[in-house]
C-alpha cells in the first residue's frame, strides 16, 4: 500500500503539539488504541524531533511525521530522527526537492490556484489545505477540485468533530488535520482515555461517512 493509500484508509493525521518528551509513546498508544496510525508532531517545540525518534522506535505501528517544517534544515533534522512524512505550512521548493529525491513523502500548504499549479509543477498530487477555516472550509475545496481533480487536500486547521462528516464526505478530501482528538490540555493532563475515545469517535465518522 502506498502513503497515499495509507493516509487515504486512516482519513485523519492528527496534528499534535508535544511540549514533554515523555508524553510522546503515551498519546501515541492512545491513538492507535483509538484506531488512529498516523500522527504530524510540529516542529513548534524544542522537543519534537526527540518525540519523533521515541514513537518511531517504541511505536513502530504508527506512522509519525513532522509537521511545520519551514526548511531544509529542519526537514533533514527530522527525517534523521525517524519523521515518515513531511508537511509544512506552504511550499519551499528546497524541501520538496530533498523529500522527493528521498522518497519521503510531502504535503506542503497550497491553498491558491497559483500555488496548487506549483505542487503540480514540482510532481504532487497531494496538498495542506491550511488554515482550512480562514481560506473557506470545504466550499473553497469543492471550487478548487474543479480545475485541479487530481489534487487531493488534506484540511487543516478548523476541522472539528463537528464538520469532519463534511470534509471527508469530499472525494478531493484524501484526510483531515485534526488537533481536537488530541488537544493540549487533554495531553498536558494525561487524559490518555478521553484522547482514545475522542480518537475512536473520528475513525467511526469517517467509517460511516465514507460507506
Amino acid at each position: 500500500m502506498s502513503f497515499s493509500e495509507k493516509v487515504f484508509e486512516a482519513g485523519i493525521v492528527p496534528v499534535v503539539v508535544l511540549n514533554n518528551v515523555e508524553d510522546a509513546v503515551p498519546l501515541a498508544r492512545a491513538l492507535l488504541k483509538g484506531g488512529i496510525c498516523f500522527m504530524e508532531i510540529t516542529f513548534r517545540t524544542e522537543c519534537a524531533a526527540e518525540c519523533i525518534s521515541l514513537i518511531s522506535k517504541e511505536v513502530p505501528e504508527v506512522i509519525v511525521g513532522a509537521g511545520t517544517i519551514l526548511n531544509v534544515d529542519q526537514a533533514k533534522t527530522a527525517v534523521e530522527c525517524g519523521a515518515k512524512f513531511i508537511v509544512s505550512p506552504g511550499i519551499d521548493e528546497e524541501t520538496v526537492r530533498l523529500a522527493i529525491e528521498n522518497d519521503i513523502p510531502v504535503i506542503p500548504g497550497a491553498v491558491t490556484p497559483t500555488e496548487i499549479m506549483k505542487a503540480i509543477s514540482l510532481g504532487l498530487k497531494t496538498v495542506k489545505f491550511f488554515p482550512a477555516d480562514v481560506y473557506g472550509g470545504i466550499k473553497a475545496i469543492k471550487a478548487l477540485s474543479a480545475p485541479f481533480g487530481q489534487v487531493k487536500f488534506l484540511p487543516t486547521g478548523g476541522v472539528s468533530e463537528a464538520n469532519l462528516a463534511d470534509f471527508i464526505g469530499n472525494k478531493s478530501v484524501c484526510a483531515v488535520g485534526g488537533s481536537w482528538v488530541c488537544k493540549k490540555d487533554d495531553v498536558l493532563d494525561h487524559d490518555w482515555d478521553k484522547i482514545t475515545a475522542l480518537a475512536a469517535n473520528a475513525v467511526k465518522i469517517i467509517k460511516e461517512t465514507r460507506a
